[in-house]
């Protein structure tokens, strides 16, 4: 179901989820849903992908849910679970099998403070690139960006953890993957220059299943970025 090419203004409505899945509309190339779909791959749960054009986004999508976002989780009783955060809060509350997130409420509030730091990181992956295309000067964005990920290196010295949770993968780790994916793309990787223990992190995460499951190349993200970046984004790029 994931290489299912994406839906568009006009297609036909997807029918009932199956009692036995759960369903995510998606977008192939975004970073959020790739969160979702980390935790989906690492709780091994039995979902199908809906993947959406977000330039035309289909009527009975927005009827679903009307923000347009993805990613969008449906449940076999029609609720609608959106934001990423929230879908995979909710994917490791309702499923069994391996627990992401600290059972201890302290647990669950620092993962929390870790998720709300890193939220102003992500900009960065976004001002960055946008400014190299409109001809300025970007040395200063990036040397933030560094100082950004100098903490994130701190943090993982202080811990003497190899993960961002623990020593082994949690939530917070999978929330914060999809940009550290695409940093070859975005020509971002020397901003990670004296960073080792973050760049270990990355090395570990490669070897994660749920990484390999839902990744793509830096060649398709490079392209996707391309057609995006001319105003024609190609959702359906090497399908």
């Amino acid at each position: 179901m994931a290489s299912e090419k994406c839906l568009a203004k006009g297609s036909a409505a997807p029918g009932p989820v199956p009692q036995d899945k759960i369903r995510i509309y998606n977008m192939r190339f975004c970073p959020f849903a790739q969160r979702t779909k980390l935790v989906l791959a690492a709780k091994g749960i039995n979902h199908e992908t809906v993947n959406i054009h977000l330039k035309e986004k289909p009527e009975w999508f927005l009827a679903k849910n009307p923000l347009g976002l993805v990613p969008t989780l449906e449940t076999p009783a029609g609720e609608i679970i959106y934001e990423s955060p929230i879908t995979c809060d909710y994917l490791d509350e309702v499923y069994a099998g391996k627990k992401l997130l600290p059972s201890s409420p302290y647990g669950k509030a620092q993962q929390k403070m870790m998720l709300e730091h890193y939220s102003k990181v992500t900009p960065y992956f976004y001002k960055i690139p946008m400014g190299r295309r409109n001809g300025d000067d970007v040395s200063g964005l990036e040397a933030e960006l560094k100082e950004k990920f100098g903490k994130l290196n701190e943090d993982l010295v202080k811990k003497k953890s190899k993960f961002f949770g623990g020593d082994s993968i949690t939530m917070i780790d999978y929330m914060m993957w999809p940009w550290f994916e695409r940093l070859a793309a975005l020509q971002l990787e020397h901003c990670m220059d004296g960073t080792p223990e973050l760049k270990k992190w990355t090395e570990l995460m490669w070897e994660d299943p749920a990484v390999k499951a839902t990744m793509h190349s830096a060649d398709a993200h490079r392209a996707f970025m391309e057609s995006y970046a001319a105003g024609k984004p190609d959702y359906d790029y090497g399908l």
